[in-house]
């Protein structure tokens, strides 16, 4: 399958690259999600069920246009746990339960920005060949002590056959949805198709899920891993409210 087409971000505000990344995703009964989604969006599902994927990653090049990236500040480790929506105009995206962050004005720029869910957390992405070591530890605002560790082991790409309809369900997404004074918003996101790889998983201890208001994960995730896309992020719009209950 050829993958859907990326938003168009012709006045980005932020430039990222977000590489090393592995998708985790589970099922979950649609009504579960939806209570922790704001009724101004509905719960998209794939073959009778909604998807929480649990996404660990290393974020660089973080910069506004026009400046260059900075040391320290702009290179860390995020892992986001997200479901997937529409708004009332149909328009598909991706709602994040949390943002985890491994550096506090990463954290409080989000939280201030575009209203997501951000928090600061010790982390750690180590690789050692095709062996990815995730680390997770949630510091503020709240949860203190919410962890993620996760230890993944990458394989070769994924062949045309596997690139299916749910991989680009779970994957292909460009846009996110988020509340700015209680009123719902939308970002666009532009980023190439991402090349997606086998990945086997080793070991998994976390509690996000759970802290996000979800029942623990049932069985082992489906997953995906990355080496990364470059990445463009527009300003946040209004959206028409509506009831997607």
């Amino acid at each position: 399958m050829r993958a859907p087409p990326s938003a168009k971000v012709d006045r980005p505000v932020m430039h990222h690259r977000w590489s090393t990344m592995t998708f985790m995703h589970w099922r979950y009964p649609r009504d579960l999600v939806a209570a922790l989604v704001p009724g101004s969006f509905t719960v998209e599902t794939f073959d009778g069920s909604a998807w929480v994927g649990l996404t660990p990653f290393l974020m660089s090049d973080v910069r506004a246009p026009g400046t260059p990236a900075l040391p320290w500040l702009s290179r860390f480790p995020e892992t986001n746990l997200r479901t997937y929506v529409r708004d009332a105009e149909g328009r598909p995206g991706v709602w994040f339960l949390s943002l985890d962050a491994g550096r506090l004005p990463a954290a409080i720029a989000g939280r201030g920005g575009y209203g997501l869910p951000y928090y600061w957390s010790g982390m750690s992405v180590d690789v050692a060949g095709p062996l990815v070591r995730y680390r997770c530890r949630r510091r503020w605002p709240s949860s203190r002590g919410t962890r993620c560790d996760a230890n993944v082991e990458t394989g070769p790409p994924l062949t045309d056959g596997e690139h299916d309809e749910l991989a680009f369900f779970l994957t292909a997404r460009f846009r996110l949805f988020s509340l700015v004074a209680d009123r719902p918003v939308a970002a666009e996101v532009e980023h190439p198709p991402w090349p997606l790889r086998r990945a086997r998983l080793i070991g998994l201890d976390q509690d996000l899920v759970q802290a996000a208001g979800l029942p623990a994960p049932d069985g082992p995730p489906l997953l995906h891993a990355s080496t990364g896309v470059p990445v463009r992020v527009g300003l946040w719009n209004w959206v028409r409210p509506g009831d997607g209950r």
